[in-house]
């Protein structure tokens, strides 16, 4: 057993018990939510101190049924991706899990994670038999590996998000 759940071995099976495959995906509960924080300071920025993230998510985010889940690596404690969700029921797209955050660390990119938390997420939506799963994302030429991302992932654009601060 690892430090963060079962190993498992390399996805061709090949090795032995030494080449176990320390890549593990595991939903952060409360407790352990400051784990999240240092992808999740690089897709956001302002949230703060690791303190002060870890307590509005715990406090303010979980009681409205966001949930988080890790990519862990052997050689790191912190996730090396992160993604933040819910499961909402909206009258235009019905009951869905919404992504809310997605993001991973820097010197952990381009290596598939966001890609597998996006595969846990549409496979935790069809266990909870949702109608879909969507999420928004920003624009601009920085982001467009995470669009490449998510039209490889087959999704589509299906709305525009508009906003404004009151």
């Amino acid at each position: 057993m690892g430090p963060h759940g079962p190993a498992r071995r390399r996805p061709d099976g090949r090795g032995s018990a030494a080449d176990l495959d320390w890549r593990v995906i595991r939903e952060l509960k409360a407790g352990a939510t400051h784990l999240a924080y240092k992808a999740m300071l690089e897709l956001r920025p302002e949230i703060g101190p690791e303190s002060v993230f870890a307590e509005h998510v715990d406090n303010n985010l979980r009681p409205e049924g966001y949930r988080l889940v890790g990519f862990f690596v052997k050689e790191d404690t912190f996730a090396a991706a992160v993604a933040g969700f819910r499961v909402i029921h909206m009258l235009a797209w019905g009951h869905e899990l919404y992504c809310d955050d997605l993001g991973t660390r820097f010197e952990h990119r381009r290596k598939g994670y966001a890609g597998q938390l996006m595969d846990w997420m549409i496979e935790e939506a069809k266990r909870l038999h949702l109608d879909a799963f969507h999420l928004d994302s920003g624009l601009g030429p920085d982001r467009a590996d995470a669009h490449r991302l998510y039209f490889d992932k087959g999704m589509r654009i299906a709305a525009f998000h508009f906003s404004r601060s009151v």
